[in-house]
C-alpha cells in the first residue's frame, strides 16, 4: 500500500544514530545519506527522515504513531532496548503482550529523539 514512510527531525546525526541502531535489530541496513535526509531501503518499502525543506523545525504528529514488524517477541525488546540505549524514550505500557480485537499482540512503544512515536509489533498466534 505504501511505497515510503517520511518523517522529520532537527538533529540527522541524532535521527541516524537511534534508527540505525533500533532498525538494526530488524535487520534492516544503516541509512544512506542524501543531503539532509536518510533512507532506510527494505524489499517492502522505505523508511526516511529528513530535515524540513521549508525550514521551519520538525515536530512529531500528535496522534500519529509508526509501527514496525517483528518476527518475534525477542526482536521487539531488542528493537525497544536499542531505542533506549540510542536516546528514545519509553512510551505507553511497557512492552509485552496485548489483547484486543485485532487478535493477541506483542507491542513494544518508544518516542524517538524528535518525539515521534514508533511501536515494534509481532502478531502471535
Amino acid at each position: 500500500m505504501f511505497s515510503h514512510v517520511m518523517i522529520g527531525t532537527n538533529d540527522l546525526d541524532r535521527a541516524k544514530s537511534f534508527y540505525d541502531a533500533v532498525l538494526g535489530t530488524l535487520g534492516v541496513p544503516p541509512a544512506r545519506v542524501d543531503g539532509h535526509r536518510i533512507f532506510y531501503m527494505t524489499p517492502s518499502g522505505v523508511f526516511a527522515v529528513s530535515k524540513p525543506i521549508n525550514g521551519e523545525p520538525a515536530s512529531s504528529a500528535n496522534g500519529g504513531t509508526i509501527g514496525f514488524a517483528c518476527s518475534s517477541p525477542q526482536q521487539a525488546d531488542a528493537w525497544h532496548a536499542a531505542g533506549v540505549s540510542h536516546g528514545g524514550k519509553t512510551c505507553e505500557d511497557p512492552p509485552g503482550v496485548r489483547e484486543g480485537g485485532l487478535g493477541k499482540l506483542y507491542l513494544a512503544y518508544l518516542r524517538d529523539p524528535d518525539g515521534n512515536k514508533l511501536c515494534a509489533l509481532h502478531r502471535m498466534t
